[in-house]
């Protein structure tokens, strides 16, 4: 047994010394002056310097290198098997260890690198906004304004023959440079270098398991579905720039993907947030006041009836186990990281945008001092 703890020494101390890291995170996560220093001064320099080196690529990097690091656990394994069979040699204890290391410290990293960003100051606090409680008459106001911004900017988005969204991919991410130029300028610390938004290579796994993109938090490097309609993947695309720029939380996110969206110069991207925001708001409204909201669906224009009902089409077909398998892994994912709304924290930043937006809307006039 010491020989064995000898030969394996090497394995023994990454894993004990990766499940000491993700002690030493437990123990600190409590404390948001900890949390912000590390945010500032390790994960996001150490972020920025990575993405950088990643960028060039015209591929993404995170997905190579999952699947590189797949391919490798299944190599050894398979390795594993043969030597069991030649030699009648008990090597799975072997794999098991060193893949539990492996494990172990991709975890640690991802907490580092990631999981501290929910615990240092959220976007809300750094812009000041409070997300008060929001009245039904308030959220109908912003709903009906988000409407007519919808109808105001579709006609400024390239359309095929039969009216529908006719954007290509490469268009829409090669377009993101600047879309938080004018975000920025509002809010400083949303400041940060330009990074391209990567097409997914698995992009049909992302829809089976319900997933519009990600941001690597190893690299710092956000990844795109490109299979699903592209109507909204310019607002997603300014959902994980979001993230690349520290915003952690999901419904905070997606409150800075819409604005940035419908900030910029881009029209494509200001559809795109518009009719994203809209979607949310109108989604809540329904909740509170189903004729409302009802009556605000009827006043969107031909075009945003049509993308809307090809995005609910193309979602509706992967409809399955295994979306929902990847929604329950994602929202505990969430929750690991006391996010206690789960992926329902998308739909929460309808506060948000109701705080953000109500002034530009009569109720808000109305109520104004």
């Amino acid at each position: 047994m010491f020989h064995g703890c000898r030969k394996h020494c090497a394995a023994l101390f990454a894993l004990g010394s990766g499940l000491g890291a993700l002690c030493l995170f437990w123990a600190l996560r409590g404390h948001p002056g900890a949390m912000a220093w590390w945010v500032a001064h390790v994960s996001m320099p150490f972020k920025r310097v990575v993405s950088a080196l990643v960028d060039p690529l015209p591929f993404s990097a995170c997905e190579a290198g999952a699947t590189l690091a797949i391919a490798g656990a299944l190599a050894m394994l398979g390795r594993c098997v043969w030597q069991a069979a030649r030699y009648r040699q008990f090597v799975f204890g072997t794999w098991a260890l060193h893949l539990a290391a492996v494990v172990t410290w991709g975890y640690a990293l991802v907490c580092g690198l990631w999981g501290t960003q929910y615990y240092g100051p959220s976007f809300a606090m750094q812009a000041g906004l409070l997300a008060p409680a929001v009245s039904t008459e308030q959220l109908g106001a912003v709903t009906a304004y988000f409407a007519a911004q919808v109808n105001a900017t579709s006609g400024a988005v390239p359309r095929a023959a039969d009216g529908s969204f006719a954007v290509s991919v490469e268009t829409i991410l090669g377009s993101s440079t600047g879309t938080y130029d004018a975000l920025a300028a509002q809010y400083p610390f949303l400041a940060g270098p330009e990074r391209r938004a990567k097409p997914a290579f698995y992009s049909k796994l992302m829809s089976a398991a319900g997933f519009t993109g990600y941001l690597c938090p190893l690299l710092g490097e956000s990844t795109l579905n490109v299979d699903c309609p592209a109507v909204f993947l310019p607002v997603t695309v300014t959902h994980e720039f979001a993230h690349q720029r520290g915003v952690a939380a999901e419904q905070e996110a997606n409150f800075v993907g819409v604005q940035a969206a419908v900030s910029c110069a881009d029209p494509v991207y200001n559809y795109s947030g518009w009719l994203f925001g809209y979607l949310h708001l109108s989604n809540a409204l329904y909740a509170a006041d189903p004729e409302a909201a009802s009556a605000s669906y009827a006043s969107l224009c031909a075009a945003a009836h049509s993308d809307m009902a090809a995005n609910d089409a193309y979602w509706k077909q992967w409809e399955g186990p295994a979306k929902a398998a990847g929604e329950k892994v994602y929202t505990t994912f969430l929750k690991s990281y006391d996010q206690d709304l789960g992926m329902k924290s998308y739909g929460a930043c309808v506060d948000l945008l109701v705080e953000a937006y109500l002034p530009n809307t009569t109720a808000g006039a109305t109520a104004a001092p």
